[in-house]
């Protein structure tokens, strides 16, 4: 699951404002899933959606490793 999260945010990160259905159909899972994991960078601060359904990472210094 982990994995999975930190993919998403690499994958928002790299093409900017994404939906919750591209998210979904790029690492083949449902838009639950997609919502659920979204939730969880949200809650760490690490995405925002300024309108809704699209997503886009914030300011925040985050190390990937």
């Amino acid at each position: 699951m982990l994995d999975r999260i930190k993919s998403t945010y690499l994958f928002i990160k790299t093409e900017g404002t994404v939906s919750t259905t591209q998210v979904a159909e790029e690492f083949g899972i449902t838009d639950r899933t997609v919502q659920r994991d979204l939730r969880v960078l949200e809650y760490n601060g690490l995405v925002c959606s300024p309108c809704r359904g699209k997503w886009k990472t914030t300011e925040k210094k985050v190390k990937v490793s």
